[in-house]
């Protein structure tokens, strides 16, 4: 009551305030609620001074129209409780008060009178209590996030009510009682048919999983209730959620059979249903071709033979079964599997003799067969794995072989530093990987149910941190790098990571920095590459902030300067000097108005005349204004300048679109520019998608965007030049360069991070839809980038896996699921670069006289001989360059990749681990450039460097066969 007065007596102090002249742009009553915010709040951000928190912004807020609409104050080291008057900021989008510790109390029943509220995080507090009902008004609420407080009581039924609710964790709490379900007029977690995401792990919840909970109307891809008490069995409908990729139901109570149903889920990577009480026969898995990590130990199943059924999961990384009663021998061909990483069979009834073929997946790296009845092990010299038989009889008769003994775990990670020259910092600051002293914001990565377990490959965190520096800049956080350290598995088998972010060009963040990292994080903004799983993070308090002016913090009352209780006596002095000033104010308010309004005019002009796309007709072919990232616009004087005029000396390729040229920029860089055809409509909207989609993100393996041009008619492109041509002119000879067995894996492996990073490290990831060895391009080193983009799809909608489209692309490339079904996904491009590697061994062209070079090869193979009855499809140029073992490794992969169906294909992730694996084979470094090479072009008559040609980076139209 004492609040709510407090908030009507500044409203009219406000008012009166805008009499006198002193108008603020915040409106009074959210005003209002921000000092009430300051009143109870502890070490709120000094700038929280003033009366206008909009016109004069206060750290953590954000206005539109003089409405508050968001609260961002992660990390922030505030202490107090959330007031009740939030209720009256009904314009309130967003509220993240994540990673304050010392944030407690209960959250206040008005918190549901917040109607515009999409987005409420509050990570990592310490709120207690019984989650308010009154959550389920927030009928626009996308986003809720209250995991890691001190919660008590049941789920509120009301959530049921929340129909855009995309993200829901709950998890780390003490939430107790049953999963609430629908029934009459009363509301149930069943009515969220549009979530994607149930974290309700590590809580106290109890009873059965309602039947009803799932149907087939759902659309989530995680559900996680790992350590809680649920009793009873897996309700058989749970196999209707056929959107589901990982299901953790571990260390619960359940029990009975676990249902024949699970094996319709078709897109299951992860499957978690150890420490339970289930009995009755092992569940057949067989067609969960997607499945990676599949834990069930620990729980008292029918004893059995070992499934074969194992062997036929082909995505398999993980197998845990420990404790699950398994006996007889292990077939073999288990360690055949491509993917394969890791196997925990301990405390079983597995004997007989251990035969580990020379074929074993490349990707092995622990067996793990304590406490069996094991009698003979068949060893073979050269495995690169770590076999555990302790507790066999294999080791029971003086055993003294290194897999007898105790396992030895010793690895260690954190990102390598640079090269670049190291100092040494203060006591108190930490060397970057850029070998810069600073105060990194940091705190802890929880990874919930990763789909790999060799945490020993030291390429996952480095695409992890590349995903993460890529999502940072593409959000416009300015950072200068991250390290990742300590990587282990905790108890509950999360994947936990230590993070430290740098800031950029100081020593140490300011307010906003740490409140847009940590909203980056908090909010899921940032996407881990999909083999990581479901994450959150725990950051901690930032100590570091850059000091505010001393002249600034020395005007403040000192309850202001250190942000705690008390400032209401400012509102006092404020009103005295505003009075004061208000004549003053009055005299010169009309001279004030008439020069903003001349400046106001200056500066729409300049802004006409600067913006590029003054005269983009939406209404025409090319689709509305594009959105771009960081590319310059060249005027056309500029470009001509350049190319000297468009001289044909600088002339160096043609296409359907228009000419190609070279030319130098004033720093001597070369560039090629594509020009359209004076007055050509055609490509325009492949024009503008090339300019939105190359904008949006840099990697040494994608071709660069400089810039375009788009004035006086022009259309045109501006690009690094590529002086090595593509990948087609190298294969076919046109280039005159030779390219070995080592040389081909490296550009393999360029390729593919390029493509993966579109995939997995673009948000929304970018589908290219033509990849073909002309759209390859090799720079001075013959490290490939990925180029052309005008067929490029983006997917707006990544959760359903696939976009709707007319088909387009080139023949012998495309994929037939894409062309039967016109549904493009990710897979769609992985076909396609299977191609590209079966060009590679062969230096064909995919269709040659009417014959398919996918069906030829697989008509033909045979993998019973070395080079498994393909040799008359080989580039002759190669083999005495390659090793029989990464050849066979090469050609199935590629073979994977091609595969009818795309559920069957590899992603591109798992395409460039495959290629590592392989390379290391052959004692390569996974992480060096093929080094520099001739650019010479002997034996051709074209120009050397020709990258921008018909069959390389071409028209806007994409210069491809579309159907």
């Amino acid at each position: 009551m004492v609040q709510t007065r407090r908030i009507q007596l500044i409203s009219w102090l406000l008012i009166f305030m805008q009499v006198l002249g002193l108008d603020a742009l915040t409106n009074s009553g959210d005003y209002g609620v921000l000092e009430s915010l300051r009143e109870e709040w502890e070490n709120v951000p000094p700038n929280w001074s003033g009366t206008d928190p909009c016109g004069d912004p206060w750290d953590g807020i954000e206005c539109n129209n003089s409405r508050v609409v968001t609260i961002k104050l992660s990390s922030m080291n505030l202490k107090g409780e959330l007031s009740g008057d939030i209720e009256a900021l009904s314009e309130l989008q967003i509220l993240d008060l994540s990673y304050n510790k010392d944030l407690t109390g209960s959250l206040p029943q008005s918190i549901g009178s917040l109607k515009s509220l999409s987005i409420l995080i509050l990570v990592g507090c310490r709120f207690s209590g019984l989650i308010p009902d009154t959550v389920g008004s927030l009928s626009q609420l996308v986003f809720l996030s209250l995991n890691l407080n001190n919660f008590v009581g049941p789920i509120p039924a009301s959530i049921g009510n929340l129909s855009k609710l995309y993200w829901l964790d709950l998890a780390d709490n003490r939430l107790s009682g049953p999963l609430p379900v629908s029934h009459g007029s009363t509301p149930g977690l069943d009515m969220l048919v549009h979530t994607k995401h149930f974290h309700l792990g590590r809580n106290q919840l109890s009873g059965e999983i309602p039947a009803q909970l799932f149907s087939s109307n759902m659309t989530l891809k995680h559900l996680l209730l790992e350590n809680n008490q649920l009793t009873g069995k897996i309700p058989p409908t749970l196999g209707l959620v056929k959107t589901l990729e990982v299901v953790r139901l571990d260390r619960n109570s359940l029990d009975g059979s676990i249902p024949s149903t699970l094996n319709n889920l078709m897109r299951m990577s992860a499957l978690f249903l150890s420490n339970n009480e289930f009995t009755g026969p092992l569940p057949d898995l067989t067609g969960m071709n997607a499945l990676n990590y599949l834990d069930m130990s620990n729980n008292t199943f029918s004893s059995a033979d070992f499934p074969l059924w194992f062997s036929t999961l082909q995505s398999l990384t993980t197998l845990v079964m420990e404790n699950t009663q398994l006996e007889g021998e292990i077939p073999a061909t288990l360690f055949n599997l491509f993917q394969l990483q890791t196997v925990i069979l301990r405390g079983n009834k597995i004997n007989g003799t251990l035969d580990i073929a020379s074929n074993y997946g490349s990707q092995l790296k622990l067996i793990d067969l304590q406490n069996n009845y094991i009698d003979s092990f068949t060893e073979r010299p050269g495995y690169r794995f770590q076999l555990i038989l302790m507790h066999n009889p294999v080791c029971q008769e003086g055993g003294s072989e290194n897999y007898c003994g105790n396992p030895q775990e010793n690895f260690g990670y954190s990102t390598l530093q640079d090269n670049c020259f190291r100092t040494q910092c203060s006591s108190d600051q930490i060397p970057s990987p850029t070998c810069k002293c600073a105060y990194p914001y940091t705190g802890d990565l929880y990874f919930r149910a990763p789909s790999f377990s060799d945490l020993t490959n030291t390429s996952i965190y480095v695409s992890l941190q590349q995903s993460m520096i890529s999502s940072f800049s593409q959000h416009q956080v300015l950072v200068d790098s991250v390290s990742l350290s300590n990587p282990k598995k905790n108890s509950d088998d999360y994947l936990v990571l230590h993070l430290q972010v740098f800031p950029f060009g100081q020593d140490r963040f300011n307010r906003t920095g740490i409140t847009t990292i940590g909203f980056e994080l908090s909010n899921q903004t940032f996407k881990p590459p999909p083999n990581f799983g479901p994450f959150f993070f725990i950051g901690e308090s930032y100590n570091h902030f850059e000091a505010e002016s001393l002249s600034e913090t020395a005007s403040l009352p000192v309850q202001d300067r250190v942000g705690s209780r008390g400032s209401h006596k400012s509102i006092a002095k404020v009103i005295i000097i505003g009075a004061a000033a208000g004549g003053v104010i009055l005299l010169v308010l009309s001279l004030i108005i008439g020069v903003y309004a001349c400046q106001k005019k200056r500066a729409t002009e300049t802004a006409r005349k600067s913006d590029p796309f003054a005269t983009w007709d939406s209404n025409k072919d090319s689709g509305a204004v594009p959105q771009l990232k960081g590319v310059k616009s060249f005027s056309f004087e500029e470009l001509k300048k350049y190319t000297n005029n468009f001289s044909e000396i600088n002339y160096i390729g043609s296409g359907s679109y228009g000419k190609v040229y070279r030319g130098t920029l004033p720093d001597r860089q070369l560039i090629a520019i594509k020009r359209a055809e004076q007055g050509s409509k055609q490509g325009a909207l492949e024009f503008k998608t090339e300019i939105e989609i190359l904008s949006r993100f840099h990697h040494k393996n994608v071709v660069s965007l400089l810039g375009f041009c788009f004035g006086q008619g022009e259309q045109m492109l501006v690009y690094e030049y590529i002086p090595n041509g593509s990948l087609k002119e190298s294969l076919s000879g046109k280039s005159g360069i030779k390219l070995d067995w080592k040389r081909r894996l490296r550009i393999a492996l360029g390729a593919a991070r390029g493509l993966q990073y579109l995939h997995d490290h673009v948000y929304p990831p970018i589908i290219h839809r033509d990849i073909k060895s002309n759209n390859i391009l090799l720079d001075e080193h013959l490290n490939a980038k990925v180029a052309d983009f005008g067929l490029s799809k983006s997917m707006s909608e990544p959760e359903k896996g696939y976009v709707s489209t007319q088909v387009k692309g080139t023949m012998g490339y495309m994929d037939p699921e894409y062309y039967t079904s016109q549904q493009l996904t990710e897979k769609s491009d992985v076909y396609s670069f299977g191609v590209v590697l079966l060009e590679l061994i062969t230096a064909r062209s995919p269709i040659v006289r009417g014959k398919y070079i996918v069906k030829e090869v697989k008509q033909a193979i045979d993998k019973s001989k070395d080079m498994y009855n393909i040799d008359g499809f080989v580039d002759p140029t190669i083999p005495s360059s390659m090793t029989p073992i990464s050849f066979r490794k090469f050609v199935d992969l590629a073979l994977r990749c091609v595969e009818e169906a795309g559920v069957h294909r590899p992603t591109m992730y798992e395409v460039v681990k495959e290629i590592e694996n392989i390379m290391e084979m052959d004692g390569m470094n996974t992480y060096a450039e093929s080094g520099s090479t001739s650019a010479s072009c002997e034996g051709t008559s074209i120009a050397c460097g020709h990258p921008y040609s018909e069959e390389s980076l071409v028209s806007y139209s994409g210069g491809t066969n579309s159907q």
